[in-house]
């Protein structure tokens, strides 16, 4: 029977645990494994660009993919056929590929965009190909070649 401070706290010790470790697992709800062998720690796992943005943003981007595809086929510049009404969403797609293709420079305005090399653009007229269903998860997952 552990001994009991006035308001209920008791003054026995987690046997073979570091307080130190505890508080951090305690603050953030999980232990970390150690780092392994090779230096590299264990839970971080290799991540696509995809993989990188935010959910809701590649929804959208897969959605406007989706509804202007079929017009992207052989043009020289893909993002200059979608309207003015997806202005933000030029930018989204833009930046989404500056992202993926590792560039160093942050694509921030469409003209900047306009003036990017015709081998960024093959990458999106090659995920508009074919029509993609948000729906089919299989479909959806063929989109990480990046």
């Amino acid at each position: 029977m552990s001994s009991e401070m006035p308001g209920g706290k008791t003054t026995g010790k987690h046997p073979g645990k570091p307080v130190r470790q505890l508080l951090f697992s305690e603050a953030h709800g999980h232990s970390r494994p150690p780092p392994s062998a090779t230096g590299k720690h264990p839970s971080i796992q290799p991540h696509t660009m995809v993989d990188l943005i935010p959910e809701a943003t590649m929804e959208r981007i897969l959605q406007e993919i989706s509804a202007v595809g079929h017009r992207l086929e052989g043009k020289d510049n893909a993002i200059t056929s979608l309207t003015s009404e997806t202005k933000s969403m030029r930018l989204d797609i833009a930046g989404f590929q500056s992202r993926v293709t590792g560039l160093e420079q942050r694509v921030t305005t469409v003209e900047d965009h306009l003036t990017a090399t015709r081998d960024r653009d093959q990458k999106l007229l090659y995920l508009c190909s074919k029509p993609i269903d948000l729906e089919d998860r299989s479909r959806r997952d063929n989109v990480r070649f990046f």
